[in-house]
């Protein structure tokens, strides 16, 4: 795995998590990463057990030169879409950043310019590069916190164990109970043959 892309001092890496869920925001974070870090067990955070991530969490946050995350809600992904969401929540994360980077490193195939800076889109960027994979991580441990607090909130959601994604007991659950205000009224809640009146 490569540390970085470009021979800028200050790349920031790009990642964001919750595009494909039904509920909840999408995530995403911003990381600058010193250019003599490494670790071996960073890796795209789908990859990693949740205890593992957590432990590379605090690693991650404690090495960086700068770190940030952002939320895009709801509301928000069904007025814009989803992908510009995501461009959206990545802007977000770049602006909370206190050094101002030279270079993104942005995990995807599409990415809208920021401020001018340039950019290069990497696809599978997260498994790599180990800046992209750092903020695949912080993003994924930041969304799960957010949706097992969201939770004990409507525990009938499961989003405990499904963090928003599209999984049957999720699916029932909006048949049986309706949906939220945590819910993408914007994506396909149901299958077809089943209704839901928003």
């Amino acid at each position: 795995m490569k540390i970085k892309y470009s021979k800028y001092k200050f790349e920031a890496a790009l990642d964001e998590v919750g595009r494909g869920c039904l509920a909840g925001p999408v995530v995403a974070a911003a990381v600058i990463l010193p250019e003599d870090f490494f670790n071996n067990e960073i890796n795209d955070s789908k990859q990693l057990s949740e205890k593992k991530r957590k432990e590379l969490d605090i690693i991650i946050r404690r090495n960086a030169i700068d770190w940030a995350i952002a939320e895009v809600y709801p509301q928000k992904i069904d007025q814009i879409n989803i992908l510009n969401a995501s461009f959206l929540a990545m802007h977000l994360a770049v602006d909370q950043l206190k050094v101002v980077p030279e270079f993104l490193l942005v995990d995807g195939n599409r990415f809208n310019t920021y401020k001018e800076i340039p950019h290069f889109c990497a696809i599978k960027g997260d498994a790599n590069y180990l800046n992209i994979a750092a903020a695949s991580i912080l993003a994924k441990n930041h969304r799960d916190s957010l949706m097992n607090k969201f939770h004990e909130e409507f525990p009938n959601y499961r989003w405990k164990n499904n963090k928003g994604y599209p999984t049957i007991a999720h699916r029932q659950a909006i048949e049986k109970f309706g949906i939220t205000y945590l819910h993408r009224k914007s994506f396909k809640l149901l299958p077809e043959q089943l209704s839901l009146n928003f």
